[in-house]
Order: structure tokens, then C-alpha cells, then sequence
């Protein structure tokens, strides 16, 4: 059976930046274990596998593998999935609605002209705030000393929306851009509350890398080691809806910017808005352009 492909680059508005993403269409029929072979064998940091709805109203079943497993949710692959779909309908639809084993999805799909420009999507769970761990175990994460580390506003801190990272706040761009991933740090500090990756952002942006909020980076466990992700929908998702929980704003949205992948050489912008009543979170937002790379099909040994 032959099986279509498209793969894209996401969270940005040129080829060979952003997050790469495989979306396999026609996936049906295909086991779990079929999905993590493909997906290991594409080694981008997610694959999609598009299934049916499993109820009417919704739009597909979206299953989602990095190399190594299964993860309830994650945001480039939403903001990539929707605009491969949107991109392949008669008339793009304004919204599609996912299932994931995090929960519902919604993506919303902006178009100019008839031709899809943008998705965002919106997380299917509330902020959770986990375990703290210290400065200077966040710091041997990432190669640096705990003076690097911020707590004013938060601790290095386990946040959700639907997947789990440790976040944390550095003093400076110099330190964000010095970061290394630790491998006795990460083995001795994860997992932790589901989480096995940290994602860590400055407020110190320098005029040059304007009108940025924050820039981010984030080291997670790739098929042969440590890697760094160019741009992490889902760990976004958490930092902003973190910022907007500490934030005043009792009506209204925060917005922010966040640059990703730069100090990697894959530039990412992610685009973030946090809508707040009575000084509550209700709804948490991650949006941006993406960029269609490559297509093709695949039949697997022994499907005929």
C-alpha cells in the first residue's frame, strides 16, 4: 500500500529554518510499532501519523512519535499537521479540531488570498506547575553556573500544558548561547513528573535580535544522545502561560514573541498569547508560518 508524506518546516517562513516535521497521511492500518520505526527512520524530532476521527464533528486522529516514543502532545506538530491538511483541502477550512492522547486540539488556520499563511493552535490542558528543583541543579543541566540562573519571578520549575519540561529563566543571551546539554546531569535529574527534557529562555535580547520577547533554547533526549529541538510549540505553550500566571493582567491577553534555533542555525518564531479573566488563564495560544520542504509516498515490507 503505497503511503503519501509531506514533510515541512515549521515556525518559520523559509525553507531550512524552524522545526522539520513529517506528516504521513494515510496512516490507517499502520501498528504502533510500524509508526515508531517510520518515525525513527524520518529522525525528525516528531512525525505525525494522520488516522480518522474517532467521533463525528472532529477533524482527524493525530498520533505523534519523536524517535525514541509516543508523546501525548506537542506543538509543532499540530502547527505543522494543520497547515499540511488545510494546505491539501479544496477550500482551507478557518479551524480543524485533532484528537490527541493529551486531549482535544484546536488549530486554527489563517489564510489571505485562498493560500494558508499560518496555523495556531490552542493546548487541550491548564497550566500545571510541578516540582522545583534548585538553581544549581538547573544550571548542571546545562553546563552553566547557578549565577546564570534566575529565580526571581520562578524557580526552575516541571510545567505541563500537555507535556512536561523543566523550565528556567537565565540571566543573559551570553549564557543562553553558552549553554551545553549535561548527560550525567540529565540522567541524574530525569525523568521528573513526565518530563525529560528542559527548556530554558532569557529576557536579555539584544537590539539586534528585535522585536523579540525572549529568546529560548531546549535540550531533549534525541536517538543518539542529547540534541537541541530548533523550535518546541508545546514547551512554549507552558513558559507562556507560567509568564501570564505571574503576570498582573487580570483581563485581557499577553502576547509574546520567542525566538528559537537561532544559536543552532534554524531560526524559529513562535507567536504566543495567553487570554486571562478575573485574573484567571483560559485559554492558552502557539502560532506561526510554516513552510512546505518535500513529498512523497512509501509502501512498507509486506503490505504488498
Amino acid at each position: 500500500m503505497q503511503r503519501r508524506y509531506i514533510t515541512v518546516d515549521v515556525f518559520t517562513d523559509r525553507a531550512f529554518g524552524g522545526n522539520p516535521l513529517a506528516v504521513v497521511l494515510d496512516a490507517g492500518g499502520l501498528s504502533t510499532a510500524q509508526m515508531q520505526a517510520i518515525a525513527r527512520e524520518f529522525n525528525y524530532s516528531e512525525t505525525t501519523f494522520v488516522l480518522p476521527p474517532r467521533e463525528p464533528g472532529h477533524d482527524a486522529e493525530v498520533r505523534i512519535f519523536t524517535v525514541n516514543r509516543e508523546i501525548p502532545f506537542a506543538g509543532h506538530p499540530n502547527v505543522g499537521t494543520a497547515f499540511v491538511l488545510a494546505m491539501l483541502a479544496e477550500k482551507p477550512p478557518a479551524r480543524l479540531l485533532f484528537e490527541e492522547k493529551a486531549g482535544l486540539v484546536p488549530v486554527e488556520v489563517v489564510t489571505e488570498q485562498g493560500r494558508v499563511v499560518s496555523t495556531e493552535f490552542t493546548a487541550p490542558q491548564p497550566l500545571k506547575r510541578m516540582s522545583q528543583v534548585s538553581a544549581e541543579q538547573a544550571a548542571a543541566l546545562l553546563t552553566l553556573s547557578a549565577s546564570d540562573v534566575r529565580t526571581d519571578r520562578h524557580p526552575p520549575q516541571v510545567i505541563s500544558v500537555g507535556l512536561s519540561f523543566i523550565a528556567v529563566e537565565l540571566a543573559s543571551r551570553e549564557a543562553l548561547r553558552r549553554a551545553r546539554p549535561d548527560a550525567a546531569a540529565f540522567a541524574k535529574t530525569f525523568p521528573c513528573d513526565g518530563s525529560d527534557a528542559v527548556y530554558f529562555y532569557t529576557r536579555d535580547v539584544p537590539s539586534g535580535e528585535k522585536p523579540l520577547d525572549l529568546q529560548a533554547r531546549m535540550f531533549h533526549p534525541g536517538a543518539s544522545g542529547l540534541s537541541e529541538d530548533p523550535a518546541t510549540g508545546s514547551a512554549t505553550a507552558a513558559a507562556a502561560a507560567l509568564l501570564a500566571d505571574l503576570d498582573d493582567i487580570r483581563d485581557g491577553e499577553l502576547k509574546l514573541r520567542i525566538g528559537q534555533g537561532v544559536d543552532m542555525g534554524r531560526p524559529s518564531l513562535l507567536l504566543t498569547r495567553v487570554r486571562k479573566q478575573n485574573g484567571a488563564i483560559v485559554s492558552i495560544h502557539v502560532g506561526g508560518s510554516s513552510v512546505k520542504m518535500m513529498e512523497g509516498t512509501f509502501n512498507l515490507a509486506g503490505e504488498g
